[in-house]
This record gives C-alpha cells, sequence and structure tokens, in this order.
C-alpha cells in the first residue's frame, strides 16, 4: 500500500491546515501574519537590508484601494487587505512560476481564500468588481515595487504593470522593516478592520 503524502501544515497557533481542504475554524490571523511578514516578493531580489514581505505588500495596497475606492467599506479594504493571505502557507509565487505550475496552483489558491475570507466574515468569494479594483491597486504597487526596489526601469515597469498615477502614490514609500514589526503592524491593521465591519 502507497503512503499518502501529507497535504497539512502544523502553524505556530498550533492549528493544523489541510492544504486540500482548508476549513476557516483552522486559521488564525497571527499565522498570517507571521507567515507573511517572512515570505518576500519578488523572489527576495529587492534592495535594502530587509527583504520586502508580502505582508508589506498588502498594507500597501491595502492603503492603496483605499485611495482609489473612495468610501470603500472596511469589509473590501478588509479583502484588499487579505488578497495574498494564501500565500502565507504557499509562498509567493511569481507570475511565471504561476504559468508553468498551471490551473492546480490556481485551485489551491481559490480554497485557502474562501476559507480565509470566511474566517474573517467576508463572503467566500469576493464580488468581480471587487476583485477588479483590488487588482488594479496590486498593479499600482507592483509599478512602485519594481521601479523603487526591485531594480526595473520606468520603461519596464510600465510594460507589466501599467505606469502609476503619482497622485495615487503620492506619500506612500515602500518600506523595508523587520519581520516582528511588519507582522505586528499587519495584525494591528488586521484588527482596525475587522472591527469596523
Amino acid at each position: 500500500m502507497a503512503k499518502q503524502t501529507r497535504a497539512w501544515q502544523r502553524m505556530l497557533s498550533g492549528r493544523r491546515l489541510d492544504l486540500l481542504d482548508p476549513t476557516p475554524v483552522d486559521i488564525e490571523i497571527e499565522d498570517i501574519a507571521h507567515g507573511l511578514a517572512f515570505v518576500a516578493r519578488w523572489n527576495g531580489q529587492t534592495k535594502g537590508d530587509f527583504p520586502y514581505s508580502v505582508a508589506e505588500h498588502s498594507l500597501l495596497v491595502e492603503a492603496l484601494f483605499a485611495r482609489m475606492v473612495v468610501g470603500a467599506p472596511p469589509r473590501w479594504r478588509l479583502a484588499a487587505l487579505l488578497h495574498d493571505a494564501p500565500e502565507y502557507v504557499i509562498g509567493d509565487m511569481i507570475s511565471p512560476v504561476k504559468a508553468a505550475v498551471g490551473p492546480e496552483y490556481g485551485a489551491l489558491d481559490d480554497r485557502l481564500t474562501a476559507a480565509i475570507h470566511v474566517r474573517f466574515g467576508l463572503p467566500a468569494t469576493i464580488p468581480p468588481k471587487v476583485k477588479r479594483q483590488i487588482k488594479a491597486a496590486d498593479k499600482v504597487s507592483a509599478f512602485m515595487e519594481a521601479t523603487q526596489i526591485a531594480g526595473f526601469t520606468e520603461a519596464e515597469a510600465t510594460r507589466f504593470f501599467g505606469r502609476a498615477d503619482p497622485r495615487l502614490t503620492e506619500g506612500l514609500d515602500i518600506v523595508l522593516r523587520a519581520p516582528r514589526d511588519v507582522r505586528a503592524a499587519f495584525t494591528a491593521r488586521h484588527g482596525a478592520l475587522l472591527a469596523q465591519t
């Protein structure tokens, strides 16, 4: 008899998250914040003394989303903050790798996203319009990151992500912080948004 492959991960909270069948009760914000604070964007190919983490990126995307969708309800701002939350267990794969892996990656991401959303009072699937708005904020963030810390020229970043409107990004800077600091900032922002929903 073939040995069954393990498809779950033990979290620092003690939870056991089944990656193939995730349930909301096995998801804790502390695990998400911790994991995302240690996952590097751009495969770690960024300038600075600390990696630019997915947690830091998520904070930036939420701030950009709030500027782009003036008056957005806190629940959709929370969805923006959590847009990359599954990466706390599956890591941040760059787009070329996602394309090579194929649709299985997307299915895994969708299952984790649904469980995370339900855990924090969001619909399992957010409305397509809101998803597009979050994706637009994500692209602005990618442009900022590419040009400020990932070594892209403005022309190169524009080709891949579109040019960011300077009015949207004014006063928002790419910040590189120690994982413990960004973990605390992510957890605090999550708490503040959750309290408003």
